[in-house]
């Protein structure tokens, strides 16, 4: 692969091809059910993954990400930042270095209540997932 194709083009890769993504090219944007939650997909289906996608999340001082259940799994590792991560009524304060698997269905949300950005890996396998938000009764 030549220094050119190492670029951030969304259009579908070949599987076959080596994919390199540069941070200076990768894009973020707003999650719209919690505000001060940012997501940048890495890798996935359009840099040829079939199998999995790795994204990258950052979670402002101050945000929360509300009650949800996604209908995959996924693993996660804390880049940076300390924040908690509730799961199926439990709560954890998380940070750099730690890493969490959330069972597909498991109720989780998160809580940044410190004055500094957190950021996450979250590592899920392709394809559709369903993401529901829990009604807080």
């Amino acid at each position: 692969m030549s220094e050119s194709e190492a670029t951030d083009d969304e259009t579908t890769a070949d599987p076959a091809t080596p994919v390199v993504r540069r941070a200076a090219d990768i894009e973020y944007e707003e999650v719209d059910a919690a505000e001060g939650l940012s997501k940048a997909v890495l890798i996935g289906e359009d840099h040829g993954a079939e199998n999995l996608a790795i994204r990258r999340f950052t979670l402002a001082p101050g945000a929360e990400v509300p009650k949800h259940t996604n209908e995959i799994e996924h693993e996660q590792y804390v880049l940076a930042g300390e924040y908690i991560v509730g799961i199926d009524g439990e709560e954890y304060t998380v940070q750099g270095g730690d890493a969490l698997h959330i069972p597909a269905g498991a109720v989780h949300w998160y809580r940044n209540e410190r004055d500094l950005e957190g950021a996450f890996l979250c590592a899920v396998p392709t394809g559709d997932d369903a993401i529901e938000l829990v009604d807080e009764e």
